[in-house]
């Protein structure tokens, strides 16, 4: 689940007052706009609702900035993340009451207490904990009957506005849905508030298309699932003028009044003029533009219409076969390739997933050898074998082998994504990170500025990956001045440090310092 468009017929009025709701919306909607972001809500034509900004946005501004209403950890990382701050922990703190909440430690657990004191109870009563969609129900629902469903003058609408697709959905997915909704029933306490099964099926719906995936704090992976109001009313294009990126906030203070909330921050990857409408991807873009509109339709019930998928930009890239001295590999040989590609990226992540790491660099290998002479440096099934084959050399420290695919992923990727692309800057990062343990300082140091360059847009000064980019960033430029210097010296002293051996220089010991 990423996050999903708001179609709705009900219109929200932004004049001082309060708000009285229903799941029709067929009352009206005032709600204080004093010290409030710069966006309004309006009237998005055939998308429904949309947000636009009321100021102009420099490129890297938090447009705005909001809390979850709800947010749970991934039933299969609830050992190894913090159910409050969403960091991942080696050693978390377990709750002992229901033993199913792991937190970073007590601070963050007595911080996450009043989220967790009713999902406490109820696991206890019935001995485990259900699947995130029905915790992440209960939690709503827990917080909706505490706060009325807003919960602060900053939320720009109700979950009851939300548009929950129910009338869209198949078969397969609706009976998959009715399992959740038992489920749910089994684990909602009987001293609660009794909540009616159309509603609860609505929150389901809700959290399918506008739950938004929570990564840790890395950047790395997808760790738990929340829902944030106005985010959702945030609309998609594929070439969007906003990122989303979470903040895990900041538990660390021994005085809980000091703790900040972990939130999300709709950033502007350039400028955006006074009453443009904010967008954000819902999908990856390196995807042709036909998938693009099919994962669309069918997480998110819509079509896509956006420039790049109605004038079908960047398609030609993503399909590229090489170009020899004005001869090009005919269709039958680009045909076999292709599905040579697809069955070789089927057997990649079955050798993965098993931890057969190095049939997974064999497999690669072959493939590549295969790919280079027929698909161009963009194809999308070449760039998804040098990823993959980038990752697992690295993992296997064979650095040098690693850093070259990388690079060239690095070239694929610089040439399709937006250039203030999230994703785009950190595989650059690991990049420059693989170049660095290879040795390869010079590269290094210019992947992981140029990475910096575009992290600092998305993310922040103040966000953890890019504050180990800035400290990444200072010391290649320390080795870089080095080699510069002397790179015997320079070589001497990095196989020292990695083989741990004392360092030597003119024949002289050289003493360090812990």
């Amino acid at each position: 689940m990423l996050w999903g468009v708001d179609r709705v017929d009900g219109k929200v009025s932004t004049g001082n007052g309060s708000s009285s709701l229903s799941r029709s919306g067929q009352q009206s909607v005032t709600m204080t706009m004093e010290k409030m972001d710069p966006v309004e809500v309006f009237a998005a034509g055939e998308k429904g609702r949309g947000l636009r900004v009321t100021k102009e946005i420099s490129t890297g501004d938090v447009v705005f900035a909001e809390a979850s209403f709800a947010a749970v950890v991934f039933d299969s990382l609830s050992l190894q993340v913090c159910h409050s701050c969403f960091r991942r922990q080696a050693n978390p703190h377990r709750c002992a009451q229901c033993k199913f909440a792991y937190y970073c430690d007590r601070t963050c657990q007595r911080a996450a207490w009043d989220e967790h004191k009713q999902e406490c109870s109820a696991i206890k009563n019935i001995g485990k904990a259900p699947n995130e969609n029905v915790r992440l129900v209960a939690r709503i629902l827990w917080r909706i009957q505490k706060d009325t469903g807003l919960v602060s003058d900053a939320q720009l609408t109700t979950l009851d506005l939300l548009e929950d697709h129910l009338s869209k959905m198949s078969p397969e997915d609706l009976k998959e849905l009715k399992v959740d909704v038992q489920h749910f029933y089994n684990y909602w306490p009987k001293k609660s508030k009794p909540v009616g099964e159309d509603y609860v099926s609505h929150l389901f719906g809700v959290i399918n298309c506008n739950g938004f995936t929570l990564s840790d704090q890395r950047g790395f992976q997808a760790v738990g699932v929340g829902l944030f109001p106005n985010l959702c009313l945030v609309n998609h294009d594929c070439w969007p003028n906003c990122t989303v990126i979470l903040n895990p906030g900041n538990q660390a203070a021994l005085d809980a009044s000091f703790h900040s909330k972990r939130r999300i921050e709709l950033r502007a990857l350039g400028k955006i003029s006074e009453g443009e409408e904010l967008t954000v991807s819902y999908v990856d873009f390196l995807n042709v533009s036909k998938e693009r509109q099919r994962l669309l339709k069918q997480q998110y019930y819509f079509d896509c219409k956006c420039e790049h998928c109605s004038s079908g930009m960047k398609d030609d890239l993503m399909t590229a076969v090489r170009d020899t001295d004005g001869h090009k590999p005919s269709a039958d040989v680009v045909k076999a390739v292709t599905d040579f590609s697809l069955q070789a990226l089927v057997k990649i992540e079955e050798a993965r997933t098993g931890g057969n790491f190095h049939e997974v660099v064999k497999i690669c290998r072959e493939c590549l050898e295969k790919q280079d002479p027929v698909f161009g440096d963009t194809s999308l099934h070449l760039l998804r074998v040098l990823s993959t084959a980038s990752e697992v050399l690295s993992f296997l420290q064979q650095f040098t082998e690693a850093a070259g695919y990388a690079k060239r992923m690095v070239d694929g990727y610089t040439k399709l994504y937006h250039p203030n692309n999230a994703q785009l800057g950190m595989a650059i990062m690991r990049a420059g990170v693989t170049h660095w343990h290879a040795g390869l300082i010079e590269a290094a140091h210019g992947l992981i500025c140029s990475a910096y360059a575009v992290l600092i847009i998305t993310h922040g000064a103040h966000h953890p990956i890019t504050k180990d980019l800035e400290v990444m960033r200072t010391q290649t430029e320390m080795e870089l001045c080095l080699f510069k210097q002397n790179e015997r010296v320079y070589r001497s002293m990095r196989e020292a440090v990695l083989s741990d051996k004392p360092m030597m220089l003119a024949g002289e010991q050289i003493k360090t310092t812990s």
